[in-house]
């Protein structure tokens, strides 16, 4: 099938679905200029990003977190949404879109005005104090960061953490199962920039499938649910600029 053909069939069936979900992952925001974490430039080539969000190791020295985490995500506040953030959000406002599902942190759902952004793991928006719960935003936690600091709390002097799910920690159950829900409900999910190796996130398309649903894939690597999908794309960019310029 020709590129402009399978893009018009995904416009068709974007267009027909009763309950259309997206569910996201890191390759959305690489272009937005943010690393994503198993690509062939992806964070771990550099970092060792599993001991950066170990929960064990944050307990025990949250500074390889801070340090670690500086460059990666405490300058999100300078990244702009991707033409993949941007059409989602225009697909939601347009009545088109239910829900997104994302397994990323950079918050660049919201900032393209998507609304209802169901974030599985988590996000660095609110940072708690682990030992009495304070909580402060993070354009302050970013500043401390920034300046080569630890954001303590200003109550017991502990170290805040981000709200984002660590190794070794579990989904926030509320925004989980309203995710199992959405997946279930959905007869049409796009699977945009994962892999779909990290469970139990990676689980939630099978669930569309399994419910009688279709999946539409736009990922530059293989996915387990290739040969399960209605449609399967290779470039998200491209993808995606053809479905805004055909005016969704």
């Amino acid at each position: 099938m020709e590129f402009a053909d399978s893009i018009e069939e995904l416009r068709a069936l974007i267009g027909s679905a009763r309950h259309c979900v997206a569910f996201t992952g890191a390759g959305v925001s690489t272009l937005s200029g943010i690393r994503d974490f198993r690509g062939k430039n992806g964070l771990y080539k550099t970092v060792d990003a599993e001991r950066m969000f170990d929960i064990e190791v944050f307990r025990r020295d949250p500074s390889v977190y801070y340090g670690m985490a500086r460059d990666f995500i405490y300058n999100l506040d300078e990244k702009e949404p991707s033409v993949v953030h941007r059409v989602l959000a225009k697909l939601e406002a347009r009545g088109f879109l239910k829900a997104v599902i994302t397994q990323n942190i950079d918050l660049l759902h919201q900032k393209a005005g998507s609304k209802r952004v169901l974030e599985i793991h988590g996000s660095p928006a609110v940072h708690q104090c682990p030992s009495c719960g304070k909580t402060a935003l993070f354009a302050k936690t970013a500043k401390t960061v920034r300046e080569g600091g630890i954001p303590r709390c200003p109550a017991c002097g502990d170290a805040m953490k981000p709200d984002i799910v660590f190794f070794g920690e579990a989904l926030p159950e509320r925004v989980y199962s309203e995710a199992v829900r959405e997946a279930r409900m959905a007869d049409l999910m796009l699977v945009l920039g994962s892999s779909l190796v990290v469970y139990p996130a990676a689980g939630i398309p099978e669930l569309t499938v399994e419910s009688g649903g279709t999946l539409a894939i736009v990922n530059d690597q293989p996915t387990a649910l290739d040969g399960r999908a209605r449609l399967r794309f290779d470039d998200l960019g491209s993808v995606f600029a053809a479905l805004e310029a055909a005016g969704l």
